[in-house]
């Protein structure tokens, strides 16, 4: 199943102008090959194809012998490196050929920004742009399907969520039966291999308890207790996940009002069906007490899809209780949302009251089953 995606009009002018070498982040299995491989198609250059999963590949970067490089590269118009990752100080190499080959354009895409975007960015300071690549957004599957058709398949992407291969299948036990294979066979491979880490069944209890506490803020500390480790080393494990494209966190919102909860965040998943097949459930979205949260987490993560330069996601909340599902702030500029999934009562919903006399020119709306995709696709 080929969608266009969102960033790839913005990736062709780039490269067609030639000036910077690309960056291409995201997590495995969301489609990065398969639009690299569009673009080589569209571009009118003779492209060369590398991944670092060949060994030969690996060895010859990681010489960083000019001779060798300058041999590699001959004729070619634009160099697209695959698992980039895997590749020994590749950022060093790529800047050698960069700075050898200046009219050569560099495509670079990797699984995980464990390593590559530690070991390019600081060898490539200035010469790259970088783009993420998210699962399918629905912004992106309305280019395919009318919002009505969209729609329908709500309840299906709450449990299984947006993955091109997950979005290809027609049944639900192969949905199921892929996502296991993702949890078991990708998802956290990076990070064994890469981040050091050794306690890896400690990481996936805590991907499962982070999976249960969606929507709520996440303590360390107490992570750390019922694990049985360090809160350094928690801290550690979720910044792993976050680089490795699982979760992210969002940050309470605050503009120095003492009462106001800044220092737990909020951890939510990239994908829902990650995040299902963490704790093993596949039951429809309505059969759930947790729907609730899915909910959250779905809409928070097709926000974040969106390409919005500037703007920052929060959460706000009071010691009270008083709180903000999701907060933007763009600028001076605040938009808070309320996310409820029954439309009914819309007409009378009013913002928190605590929110609307501490930030009154602040933007308020209630986003539920009956507005979702104007708030995900076009506003």
């Amino acid at each position: 199943m080929f969608l266009d995606r969102e960033i790839h009009s913005a990736m062709s002018q780039r490269l067609m102008e030639g000036a910077k070498i690309l960056l291409l982040f995201g997590a495995r299995q969301v489609g990065k090959t398969t639009l690299a491989r569009h673009l080589l198609k569209e571009l009118p250059f003779r492209a060369l194809e590398l991944t670092g999963d060949d060994a030969v590949v690996c060895e010859l970067l990681a010489s960083r012998d000019a001779v060798l490089l300058d041999g590699l590269v001959a004729g070619y118009g634009l160099l697209f490196l695959d698992e980039a990752q895997r590749i020994p100080d590749v950022g060093l190499a790529l800047k050698l050929i960069h700075d050898r080959h200046p009219e050569l354009r560099l495509l670079v895409s990797g699984s995980s920004a464990l390593d590559l975007a530690s070991r390019t960015r600081e060898a490539l300071t200035g010469r790259t742009w970088s783009f993420h690549l998210h699962p399918f957004s629905y912004r992106e599957c309305l280019a395919l399907r009318n919002p009505a058709e969209q729609d329908r398949r709500l309840d299906q992407d709450l449990v299984y969520g947006m993955y091109p291969e997950v979005q290809a299948y027609e049944g639900d036990a192969d949905r199921a039966a892929y996502l296991r294979e993702l949890h078991a066979a990708y998802l956290f491979k990076d990070l064994l291999e890469m981040g050091g880490l050794r306690n890896p069944r400690k990481l996936v209890d805590l991907v499962r308890m982070l999976a249960y506490q969606v929507g709520s803020e996440v303590s360390l500390p107490e992570l750390a207790t019922a694990l049985g480790l360090s809160r350094d080393t928690v801290a550690h494990y979720v910044d792993l996940l976050e680089k490795a494209f699982i979760v992210f966190r969002l940050k309470g919102f605050s503009r120095n009002l003492r009462n106001e909860v800044t220092r737990n965040d909020k951890v939510y998943f990239h994908d829902l069906g990650v995040r299902n097949v963490a704790i093993g459930d596949f039951r429809p979205s309505s059969a759930r007490q947790d729907q609730g949260a899915l909910w959250e987490n779905f809409l928070v993560a097709e926000r974040r899809k969106r390409p919005s330069p500037g703007v920052e996601g929060r959460f706000w909340r009071l010691h009270s209780g008083a709180e903000v599902d999701y907060v933007e702030v763009e600028g001076e500029d605040l938009r808070a949302f309320e996310f409820k999934l029954s439309p009914r009562a819309r007409a009378r919903a009013k913002a928190t009251a605590r929110w609307a006399e501490t930030y009154p020119q602040a933007a308020w709306r209630r986003v539920d089953r009956g507005n979702y995709l104007d708030f995900i696709a076009h506003s």
